[in-house]
């Protein structure tokens, strides 16, 4: 269990995936680049996605992401956050977070 103040210490931004390619020598990792808007910019994302997403099913897609992370060596990259997706049984393909209505990149939980 965490209290609330734990919670609020997740910055939660909404991104646009503007590339996602394929890991040279993974399996299953993708490299984003995201937009995050005017605040916090353009940022390299990597997620293990790439066993149930094609890289056109990602680029485009805007959804939600943590940003305060520390970043992250991964496969000689730099991962400086993680996209968020629902679903705890990683046999089964996880689900992406879309919005309806206009969402502007950057924008946080309220």
């Amino acid at each position: 269990m965490i209290n609330i103040e734990d919670f609020a210490k997740v910055d939660f931004r909404v991104g646009t995936i503007l590339t996602c390619d394929f890991v040279e020598g993974s399996e299953k990792l993708y490299r984003l680049s995201v937009d995050f808007g005017e605040g916090i910019g353009k940022r390299q994302i990597l997620t293990g996605l790439a066993k149930y997403f094609t890289p056109e099913e990602l680029t485009g897609f805007q959804t939600i992401f943590i940003v305060n992370l520390e970043p992250r060596n991964m496969m000689g990259l730099v991962s400086e956050g993680m996209l968020v997706t629902v679903g705890t049984d990683h046999s089964k393909k996880p689900s992406l977070i879309k919005f309806y209505g206009n969402v502007e990149n950057g924008e946080g939980l309220s």
